[in-house]
């Protein structure tokens, strides 16, 4: 891999330096944030058109498994910190030894990088998780689903993100034809129960290393594919118990886990109503990104002030309800720029609050996203289909509604603070 010498952005003596792993989408917006606070995000990124070293004067290239490169991009640091958790753990606790702070540390992040450490440590820390255990034999994650309904879902314990990595049965002999494939292949794997779920939450927290914990409403999040494609923030019809029991719970696996910066606690909620905890994140997380113009304060803010120890800020919702909408990249790339999507979006919707990744458009890739603040009384419903009907539009330059600018009832549409689209 070709390297570039690295090149420290100027700043001033006394102005922290926060390295992060990663040069993706959260790093990106991580350094937008640092830019607030009259600082330079140092990015370890793999190549120099990725999302944050698109944007980032500091940058060092080259790659998470490789020590060399980590002590490069931790040389001078106040504090690393990670836009994934892919590192491994013994080059986490080399740059321990070197005197490095690291945040979160290898001890917490261990949890979010391994499943089966995460799901012995939760059960043994008494938060509410599937059943589960790891996978021995293929005969023997048949019975477990045979003893569990019928149906389970088998995860390779390292490595796994956006659906990857998942497999979900019906059938205990799905169940053994998955398992004996990952076995084959020598890929560690569990298996859960099959959870009788009513949808997915996330309760998103913060904590400094002094121990100051924030939390932030829990949402609902709607995943297609194994990908997150919407966040509703709050999650409508929560009861409140509920949603105090979900924070709650988020900010002591925080403390007990010895996480600094931002966790996601993902979550099930059942048929039942009860709460499960599915997967943690440590880090800045997809079902945080509604915070950055629905929240008091935004998630990278968030983190970069847990990992540097400042006070944490204020988490409150903006509004009744805020939704974030993902773009992913359409089936057929459009023939329209990005560039005049965007005046055809502002036109219509000036309201629309885009974020841009940087990436090159390709089905199915995560390109940014559209959070919708809601207006005074309005509802969850149609806060939602302005927001997905925004996201649809900048991924394939197609009206959900079917909405055409040049036609005759074009002239109904609100055009408040906004010019005639092209």
């Amino acid at each position: 891999m070709p390297q570039l010498a690295h090149r420290p952005a100027r700043q001033s003596s006394n102005t922290p330096v926060v390295a992060m792993i990663g040069g993706g989408q959260l790093a990106r917006m991580t350094h937008q944030a640092a830019i607030a606070l009259g600082q330079t995000l140092r990015v370890l990124a793999v190549d120099a058109g990725d999302p944050a070293a698109q944007v980032s004067p500091d940058v060092v290239l080259g790659s998470h498994t490789d020590l060399d490169a980590l002590r490069r991009v931790a040389d001078g640091a106040t504090v690393v910190t990670f836009d994934h958790e892919h590192v491994p753990p013994a080059h986490l606790e080399a740059l321990v030894a070197d005197g490095i702070t690291v945040a979160p540390p290898p001890s917490a992040l261990v949890h979010a990088q391994d499943k089966l450490v995460m799901r012995r440590k939760l059960a043994a820390l008494g938060a509410p998780v599937p059943q589960f255990e790891p996978v021995e034999s293929a005969d023997g994650a048949a019975d477990f689903a045979r003893a569990h309904g019928g149906g389970a879902v088998l995860k390779t314990v390292r490595g796994g993100y956006d659906g990857r990595g998942v497999v979900i049965c019906d059938t205990p002999e799905q169940v053994r034809a998955a398992a004996a494939g990952f076995l084959a292949d020598g890929v560690p794997v569990l298996i859960e129960q099959k959870v009788a779920m009513r949808r997915e939450l996330s309760a998103l927290v913060a904590r400094s290393a002094f121990g100051q914990g924030a939390a932030w409403p829990v949402v609902q999040t709607v995943q297609r594919d194994g990908i997150c494609v919407e966040t509703i923030a709050p999650a409508p019809d929560l009861p409140t118990t509920t949603a105090a029991d979900a924070q709650r719970l988020g900010l002591r696996l925080a403390s007990e886990l010895g996480v600094v910066g931002v966790l996601a606690v993902e979550l099930f909620e059942t048929e039942t109503g009860a709460v499960l905890v599915n997967e943690l994140a440590m880090r800045p997380h997809n079902s945080g990104h509604w915070t950055m113009d629905g929240a008091v304060t935004g998630q990278f803010e968030q983190h970069l002030r847990a990992v540097l120890d400042y006070p944490l800020g204020d988490t409150a919702a903006r509004a009744e309800v805020t939704v974030m909408a993902n773009v992913l990249g359409a089936p057929r790339t459009p023939e329209m720029s990005v560039d005049e999507r965007l005046h055809h979006l502002f036109a219509r919707m000036p309201e629309a609050k885009v974020h841009l990744y940087g990436k090159d458009e390709r089905p199915g890739r995560k390109l940014g996203h559209v959070n919708m603040v809601g207006r005074a009384g309005e509802d969850v419903e149609s806060v939602r289909e302005r927001a997905n009907r925004a996201a649809h539009w900048l991924a394939a330059a197609e009206w959900t509604d079917g909405w055409d600018p040049h036609a005759g009832d074009a002239a109904d549409e609100p055009r408040t603070n906004r010019s005639d689209a092209r």
